[in-house]
């Protein structure tokens, strides 16, 4: 008989039942590392989706906004604002002759508009006729606003309001508060003293304070009141703001709630600020102060265009590589290479904004301002066309202005979805601010029925005559 062979099986099955847990273990061993590795690169991945999306700066739409529209009553028609100068003015024949040259070459209409205060004769700027004015002013916009947008009062997280030239005690911000009933935690702010330029400030603020606020409304309320701030004297720097300056107001509301995505008609992208306080002419050239009889007034200087000016490069220069084309800027830089190291008498080459911007609004402060831009920056007149009817329809209604310049352009429906404004503003101390917009939807024309142009935009644009003899 052959030998017997020995049983494997046996064997075999020791060495598996041995080898078995340590299969097993170290199954487990990698697994759990793999777990870990998986464990550590996810949470690696959500830190650094966090982070990117936390330092994200958050989006902000411009829901709607409301102009305040002046009633009938409060007109002042060349004719009246002359009587009225004459009986002020008796014993001064000469500073009411400067301000009817000023007023024939101002390009303002006949329906401009100042508070029922300074239609007595003489003016009654009291307290009451000044809170007066502001509540009729900016409570009428907020109204209009509610109106417009459906917000409720409590929905109001962070509120400004800006009026250069009347700060009472308490402040205007305080006394919407008060009218609406807002909440107590709301974040309040009341700018002062900034000019017609504030408005943009006022922008700049809510910008901020909804990049630390998430899921907020923010409210700005831009006017200026007129009551208190007219002047008596016989100065005639400081005779000129009483020509051009009229009632006016607007109330914006501005969001960063992702809700409000599709129905905001405008996205905010930048804003640019200049300030040329430290210069000593620029910081004088619009200054409140007394004349020789003691009567408080706001004086121009003689160097304001030029001031304004300087300001305005100094913007530019900031906000030209924000949107220009890469063809515009090469170029502007080819020249400015060329004038510093070949022939410093060469031409400086101006970029065409026209290729960044669909829509301009700068501020109606006056007809020299608007032509100075319209110069300095080869402006068409149809861009210029919205700020020289603003100014005709409603005067220099300072900070709030291009609000009815932008109103203008949607009353005339010319804004679409994409198209992007540039509005520019100047203001007291020096200072030139700029804010950018792009239109989010196209805007129909028939949807602010209430609005400020409402019952007159049929008749513009108007011929604006150099010099209208009165």
């Amino acid at each position: 008989m052959p030998p017997i062979l020995p049983d494997f099986s046996n064997s075999v099955k020791l060495k598996l039942y041995a080898s078995a847990p340590h299969e097993i273990l170290n199954l487990w061993s990698s697994l759990h590392l793999d777990l870990v590795q998986i464990l550590c690169s996810s949470f690696l991945i959500i830190f650094i989706a966090t982070v990117y999306f936390m330092s994200k700066p958050r989006t902000v739409y411009l829901v709607d906004y409301a102009c305040y529209k002046p009633p009938v009553t409060c007109r002042v028609p060349f004719s009246t604002f002359m009587e009225h100068s004459r009986l002020i003015l008796s014993n001064n024949p000469k500073s009411v002759e400067f301000q009817m040259r000023i007023l024939e070459r101002s390009g303002l209409g006949e329906e401009t508009c100042l508070p029922p205060a300074i239609h007595y004769i003489p003016p009654k700027p009291t307290m009451e006729a000044a809170r007066g004015e502001a509540e009729l002013v900016i409570f009428s916009a907020m109204d209009s606003l509610f109106k417009k947008t459906g917000l409720k009062p409590k929905d109001i997280d962070i509120l400004i309001v800006n009026c250069s030239l009347f700060s009472p005690t308490p402040s205007l911000s305080a006394m919407v508060i008060n009218k609406y009933k807002l909440r107590s935690n709301i974040r309040s702010f009341n700018l002062s003293g900034m000019g017609c330029s504030a408005g943009l400030i006022s922008i700049d603020l809510a910008r901020d304070l909804l990049q630390v606020h998430p899921n907020s409304n923010a409210v700005v309320v831009s006017t200026e009141i007129i009551t208190p701030n007219y002047y008596q004297g016989k100065e005639r720097a400081m005779l000129l703001p009483n020509c051009l300056f009229r009632m006016g107001g607007a109330a914006l509301l501005m969001s960063n709630r992702r809700s409000e995505r599709r129905r905001a008609k405008y996205r905010l992208v930048h804003v640019v600020r200049t300030h040329k306080g430290a210069d000593d002419k620029a910081y004088r050239c619009v200054f409140e102060e007394e004349d020789n009889e003691g009567k408080v007034g706001i004086s121009l200087s003689k160097d304001l265009m030029a001031i304004a000016g300087e300001a305005l490069k100094s913007n530019i220069t900031t906000i030209g590589p924000l949107v220009l084309p890469a063809s515009e800027q090469l170029l502007f830089l080819l020249t400015l290479i060329g004038r510093k190291i070949m022939n410093p008498k060469w031409k400086p080459y101006i970029p065409d904004f026209k290729q960044a911007f669909e829509h301009f609004c700068i501020h109606a402060g006056g007809r020299a301002v608007i032509d100075e831009l319209q110069k300095n920056l080869q402006l068409s007149a149809e861009h210029c066309e919205a700020s020289r009817m603003t100014l005709h329809r409603f005067g220099n209604t300072s900070s709030s202005s291009l609000w009815y310049e932008l109103g203008y352009i949607e009353a005339k429906g010319r804004m679409r979805k994409g198209d992007r404004v540039w509005q520019i503003a100047f203001g007291s101390g020096f200072k030139c601010n700029s804010a950018v917009w792009k239109c989010n939807r196209s805007i129909k024309t028939a949807a602010d029925e209430d609005g400020p142009w409402a019952d007159c935009i049929e008749r513009y644009p108007v011929h604006i005559p150099e010099v209208v003899k009165l």
